[in-house]
């Protein structure tokens, strides 16, 4: 059974200007229900979008994945008027309805998880023409006429006793082959049902909606942190290994600072069977020059994405987030540091990092703070001994 996902971008919007592209939690919307996708059971992810920014984004980010494929559509169907569904016909058509399962997925749904994904995908497998995602709510509705819709106004129930509503929240939605080409339509036939959290509701239609949700994200993610030896020490560059400094001259980029006694550190670590990993958003030559010196094999350059990449390299280590300590000093580094083991921001790094890091270190970047994280480490994976 082939099982694939469209997720739908457009380039314009008008609630939030641009909102598929901005920063939810130092990452891309998008990429938060992109990544899920990528781990789900889903054998390929199609982004079918106008926006060509996106195209080249995903081009450039996600090779070390063979599941995601950009695809174009139509200024047509990517106006306001527009419906999701026509969005989804023109699609089927490019991929010549080569499918057994479409599954739809919404970049405004950043709660959704490859679990959520996998349920949906069992639903259909189980028996049902389609299925989606909906929340439970112990809401009390009421009409513009003045009319309770879900409960008796004189016999008003407890909320342990009230079996509440179902509503759509808008996450997942999939359906056959079969379906779809009889009914035009993401879900017809016998629906099947599949219940995410109650927060997973709540729409990015304004800005004040896109704090909430980026809040409630960071708290979803370091709830989720789990303790264990350090086995992997994560370490972005510009900010971190150097004072995000860099001088330029005609011929591009000249020079970087780096601390002779952060590479002591890192030796120190490897000695004692703890792995160096580097991931940077720059693909610098420097950078190169200075990590080949260290001889830290596991360097990756010129990743914007890095929460998304991470999972991956967790993934082919077989190794878990418990495992790993992070450094990084700037936005595109909160998804991954809200989620490891220990996080820690040199003492010069973003404030937002230093809010939502485990630990502040006294050193600034360049200026020993890595030095200072191998000791931490060493001291704390002693308890493990």
């Amino acid at each position: 059974m082939k099982k694939i996902a469209i997720l739908p971008l457009r380039k314009d919007s008008k609630g939030i200007i641009g909102k598929n592209k901005k920063k939810m939690v130092g990452r891309p919307l998008f990429s938060w229900v992109l990544s899920e996708a990528i781990f789900s059971e889903l054998d390929q992810v199609y982004v079918f979008t106008d926006d060509i920014e996106i195209v080249t984004f995903i081009e450039k980010e996600y090779t070390w994945s063979t599941k995601v494929i950009p695809l174009l559509r139509s200024k047509e169907n990517a106006t306001d008027t527009a419906s999701t569904e026509s969005a989804m016909i023109e699609f089927a058509d490019k991929v010549g309805y080569n499918f057994d399962v479409i599954c739809l997925l919404q970049a405004t749904s950043p709660y959704t998880t490859a679990k959520d994904i996998n349920a949906v995908l069992e639903s259909i497998e189980g028996g049902e023409d389609s299925a989606l995602t909906v929340v439970k709510t112990h809401r009390f509705v009421w009409n513009a006429n003045g009319e309770a819709q879900n409960y008796n106004v004189f016999n008003r129930p407890r909320r342990q006793d009230f079996e509440g509503l179902l509503i759509e929240n808008g996450a997942v939605y999939a359906t056959t082959k079969e379906s779809f080409m009889t009914s035009q339509c993401r879900i017809s036939g016998s629906i099947g049902i599949v219940k995410m959290a109650e927060e997973s509701l709540i729409e990015i239609d304004s800005n004040s909606d896109w704090g909430v949700v980026e809040s409630l994200l960071i708290e979803r993610q370091k709830k989720q942190k789990q303790q264990q030896k350090i086995e992997y020490l994560v370490l972005d560059v510009d900010g971190v290994f150097t004072d995000g400094c860099v001088t330029y001259g005609k011929e591009g980029e000249l020079s970087k600072k780096f601390d002779m006694r952060d590479g002591m550190g890192l030796e120190i670590l490897r000695q004692n069977g703890i792995d160096v990993v580097v991931i940077t958003s720059e693909n610098s030559e420097l950078v190169k020059q200075r990590m080949n010196k260290l001889q830290i094999k596991n360097a990756y350059y010129g990743v914007k994405d890095k929460f998304s990449f991470l999972n991956y390299f967790v993934k082919e280590q077989n190794t878990s987030f418990g495992a790993l300590a992070y450094v990084g000093d700037d936005v595109n580094d909160l998804a991954s540091m809200c989620s490891v083991s220990w996080s820690f921001a040199p003492a010069n790094a973003t404030d937002i990092i230093k809010l939502h890091s485990d630990f502040v270190l006294s050193k600034s970047s360049g200026g020993g703070a890595i030095r200072e994280v191998c000791e931490l480490i060493m001291k704390y994976n002693k308890r493990y001994e």
